[in-house]
């Protein structure tokens, strides 16, 4: 019988990996509970193995005086093969070759950063990649002016864990501790936070603990106990979270969080896809990471937010822990953005199904949830429950974000498929919500490069099952438009979904961008679109001419907003009073300049525009 555990675990800013402790020395932990022995395999000049100590909750560890940063290692299981380190801090030769020590130190310069409150956040999602031709963190760092003067607040990156090959989306990563190389490794990450600190702009990063990519996963051999057979997730076998010898599992996870939140200053976590997290015991992984996340927020005085992405409607993740929720800070809320998709592109497949009425884009603003316990088509039952006591700055509302735009068959962007007034009103659609808004990169001077699914395996029956997925998955829509998907192996692929920034100073590309620029500015400034409750606004809408009069209440001022979704001028007026036009989207200002001048609309509200009104 093996020894049982004694003790606590080690604290959870105590991360498994190497860990560099100066002078040359280095601290390697790995969690292996089946194996008889686990050797450190120092490569190089002089390879030696290195026998590691065991503990009750089956660590294994050494601490090296020679081992200093760069040194290149793999861990020996029994005496046989020899693995990269699961916690490994850097892959200079990719997912299979060996781990590198790395230093942590860094010469930071944000001591001044104080953090930004959550309801000052206006988000700019990106992909590492494909935001710049060079591909690199450092590449994004000139890019940060024209960010922060468009009105972003917060950069948001795809997930930079260490995937297989040199691009992917980064939901393959299998190296939670290691920046991508190719990115330009830890280096490069703290270059980049430092740098977006010092325009005054957060970062968040986007973690996935819901599941590992399958190439390059060494945990199944290393540490096997870390996967259940218990739960299937989309990608396979679930964390085991819940299971016997979890504790170590989720250590490891909660230290990732904390590592990014401590080594980088990363000021949040967006949590990908909870929904396909299981755990079913007393104390939910997001409890307790939200509890660690805060504490050490308050060790630092600096705010650390999580944020959560949830298909379930569920005010539970963001409900406070003595209130019985898990205390997340906020979570992304979908239903606005299928809500003004389905209005504008009359699309009704998958989860689209259901919508394309204004009652539901006047449900969304209401609560964030279109679905609150109601019977939801697309699912075939009752979805979600009311966000009762939530605010509006814990939901993170879009027209368009990677899976949005990028698990689409093509990867096209809503500049494919709206007109340029369609555009300008669905910007105003979701920057005038009292929600967090996030922007899609290249989303606001309307890039047409589409965001493709793409991928570097080198596991040659993979690249064909991801091939033969993408076939299977979008076999009616090839059978109905002709149209061939893209291989997400092929390099074009990739460099199709890279931006085009120089557009954004040109023709319709650049009177988009100022709209955008100018709205978040309202937002900024005025009182009246700072609403601090849910109850802060009253919605009406008219079915029949597809408009809506969305009053906006702030703690100084009120705000009114007529929106018209349909082809034909509607006749939206504010109540009774003096009232200031603060932007019309019909105005000659906001046209494309490509385009004939339309005749003033007067009084009524021009199709497919708004008009934000400020009580005088």
């Amino acid at each position: 019988m093996s020894e049982q555990p004694r003790g606590q675990l080690p604290a959870n800013d105590a991360p498994p990996g190497a860990t560099y402790l100066g002078g040359g020395r280095t601290a390697f932990s790995v969690w292996a509970p089946l194996l008889a022995s686990v050797e450190v395999s120092l490569l190089g000049p002089q390879p030696r193995h290195v026998p590691m100590q065991r503990d009750s909750w089956g660590y294994w560890r050494a601490t090296l005086d020679d081992a200093p940063p760069g040194t290149r290692y793999r861990y020996r299981l029994d005496g046989g093969d020899e693995l990269p380190d699961p916690a490994s801090r850097h892959q200079p030769e990719g997912v299979h070759g060996p781990s590198a020590v790395v230093d942590p130190q860094f010469a930071w310069a944000d001591d001044g950063w104080a953090g930004l409150p959550l309801r000052d956040y206006v988000i700019y999602e990106l992909h590492v990649g494909a935001f710049t031709p060079e591909g690199t963190f450092d590449a994004i760092i000139p890019q940060l002016p024209q960010l922060k003067e468009l009105g972003v607040t917060a950069i948001q990156l795809m997930p930079v864990a260490h995937f297989p090959g040199e691009h992917n989306w980064g939901y393959d990563g299998v190296y939670l501790y290691a920046p991508h190389t190719a990115y330009g490794g830890a280096e490069g990450l703290k270059r980049l936070v430092d740098a977006c600190h010092a325009e005054g702009v957060s970062v968040i990063l986007d973690v996935v603990y819901n599941h590992f990519g399958p190439e390059g996963n060494y945990l199944w051999a290393i540490s096997r106990p870390f996967f259940t057979g218990h739960y299937r997730t989309p990608w396979g076998d679930a964390i085991n979270y819940d299971g016997p010898s979890c504790d170590p599992v989720r250590h490891f996870i909660i230290a990732n969080a904390l590592y990014w939140l401590r080594e980088f200053h990363i000021d949040a976590l967006r949590l990908d896809a909870v929904h396909a997290i299981y755990d079913f015991s007393a104390y939910h992984l997001l409890e307790e990471l939200a509890a660690e996340v805060h504490m050490f927020a308050l060790e630092r005085q600096k705010p650390a937010y999580l944020i959560a992405e949830s298909d379930q409607n569920d005010p539970r993740l963001i409900r406070p822990q003595t209130s019985g929720g898990y205390g997340i800070d906020a979570q992304w809320a979908d239903e606005l953005h299928h809500a003004i998709h389905a209005l504008l592109t009359g699309e009704q497949l998958a989860y689209f199904a259901g919508f394309g009425t204004m009652a539901q884009l006047a449900t969304a603003y209401r609560r964030a949830f279109v679905f609150a316990g109601e019977y939801a088509p697309s699912r075939g039952r009752r979805l979600g429950r009311p966000p009762t006591g939530c605010r509006p700055e814990q939901f993170v509302v879009c027209i368009q974000n990677h899976d949005q735009v990028g698990n689409r068959p093509i990867g096209d962007r809503l500049a494919d498929t709206l007109s340029f007034d369609q555009l300008k009103l669905a910007a105003g659609a979701m920057l005038l919500s009292p929600f967090i808004p996030l922007i899609f990169m290249g989303e606001e001077y309307a890039e047409p490069a589409p965001f493709q699914f793409f991928t570097d395996h080198g596991d040659p029956d993979l690249v064909r099952g991801v091939r033969e997925g993408r076939k299977a998955e979008f076999a009616e829509f090839v059978a109905a438009h002709g149209q061939e998907l893209p291989d997400p192996q092929d390099p074009a692929t990739f460099a199709r979904s890279k931006l085009d920034h120089s557009l954004r100073g040109r023709g319709r590309h650049q009177v988009l961008r100022t709209l955008y620029r100018e709205l978040l500015r309202l937002r900024r400034e005025q009182p009246s679109l700072q609403a601090e409750s849910l109850a802060d606004l009253s919605v009406s809408v008219d079915e029949a001419t597809r408009s809506l009069a969305l009053t906006r209440r702030g703690s100084r001022g009120v705000a009114w907003v007529g929106m018209n979704f349909g082809p034909e001028p509607a006749a939206l007026r504010p109540p009774e009073g003096r009232w200031e036009t603060l932007l019309d989207s019909a105005d000659p200002r906001w046209a494309d300049p490509a385009a004939p001048p339309a005749s003033p609309p007067g009084e009524m509200v021009a199709p497919y525009s708004f008009r934000l009104l400020r009580r005088a």
